[in-house]
């Protein structure tokens, strides 16, 4: 890095192909550097990037580029979200964030899969650290992928003898009934992405064996009552979908040897009348040794950008509706006493007078 004049313009020389890494598809990430300093002029000629304008702008951004530099020489794959992740950790001065996000959990077809946000690398470490976690957290946050690959990385180390997925198989509308088939045809709908998922980080060739053997379970949650599950890996995914009870027995088959992994959105609940065994639970086992609670938030979606506007938008319009519905109850309150207490005055208007049974002149 060549300053000049100091602290407000820097220079950084980067290798050919780091370069077409650091600036991406049609220079996609080079555009999300400028989106989060928006204020700062990023011009690239040939190997040379050049960074002008406020002298704290040009040092954020300057040690933004070298840690996005040092992600690439280290094998790590940039996306926007990558970028925008690292500037929020050394905004929050919470490290650097080629170490931050350099834990690798698989890699599977050439790609590794590892936590993208710092949200996502708290999760991560809870899972190592607890026996039970909660993952809760708007779509698109990575909560049962990365459960997921822990679970095939527990599995690969032998720490655990099997892994057990289950869901919940509640209707977002359609009834089970009306879908064609046996009951098994009408239920794998329901478990397909957890399949989908399991194909893409195992060899789409072994994954029916372990199927087949055991090792590898996919089931609804209902199958899971009566049983004790030790030495395994159990991810409970649409937790959000089961209902207090539901979620007591599903806790309560953990056995020797095993982790848990429950992940779900509560802002999304299908169920048709009761309360979320989910919302339930983070009151009842809050605190508790063993187990951690990880919210994540907008700012761990690696989707696509639009779905983390999404979130936003739809949490800002649930927040004021809440807001809207306090305040019809509070005022509402008074209102109704007096309504309660016309009426039972208008009750007593209109109730007969009552007529004296005596003979007139008595």
């Amino acid at each position: 890095m060549t300053p000049a004049p100091p602290g407000s313009r820097a220079e950084l020389e980067v290798d050919g192909v780091a370069m077409v890494q650091l600036l991406g598809p049609q220079d996609r990430l080079l555009r999300t550097l400028e989106q989060q300093h928006p204020d700062l002029a990023v011009h690239v000629r040939g190997n040379l990037i050049t960074l002008e304008g406020e002298p704290s702008q040009v040092q954020a951004a300057t040690t933004l580029v070298e840690e996005l530099i040092t992600m690439v020489r280290n094998g790590h794959d940039l996306g926007p979200t990558e970028v925008t992740s690292s500037a929020r950790i050394i905004a929050e001065g919470a490290g650097s964030p080629a170490e931050v996000l350099s834990q690798s959990i698989l890699t599977s077809r050439g790609k590794s899969i590892r936590p993208k946000t710092l949200g996502q690398k708290s999760y991560v470490d809870a899972i190592d650290l607890n026996t039970i976690v909660f993952g809760i957290g708007p779509a698109g946050t990575g909560k049962t992928y990365l459960a997921m690959a822990k679970a095939v990385q527990a599995l690969q180390r032998k720490e655990v003898d099997r892994i057990i997925l289950t869901r919940p198989a509640v209707e977002a509308g359609e009834r089970l009934g009306f879908l064609p088939g046996t009951l098994s045809d009408k239920i794998d709908p329901y478990l397909r992405p957890l399949y989908d998922a399991l194909n893409e980080m195992m060899d789409p060739e072994l994954v029916p064996k372990l199927l087949t053997t055991g090792v590898v379970e996919v089931a609804p949650l209902a199958y899971m009552r009566g049983r004790t599950l030790n030495n395994s890996f159990i991810v409970l995914d649409e937790a959000q979908n089961t209902t207090p009870e539901q979620m007591k027995m599903f806790l309560t088959r953990l056995g020797f040897g095993s982790k848990m992994v429950v992940t779900g959105d509560i802002t999304q609940v299908d169920l048709p009348v009761g309360a979320s065994g989910l919302q339930l639970v983070t009151r009842v086992l809050d605190r508790m040794d063993e187990i951690h609670f990880a919210r994540l938030t907008s700012d761990d979606v690696v989707r696509h950008s639009l779905v983390s506007r999404i979130v936003d938008a739809y949490t800002k319009y649930d927040a004021e509706k809440q807001a809207q519905q306090h305040a019809r109850d509070a005022g509402g309150s008074g209102e109704g006493e007096n309504r309660a207490a016309r009426r039972a005055g208008a009750s007593r208007d209109r109730q007969p007078q009552r007529r004296d049974p005596r003979p007139r002149g008595w």
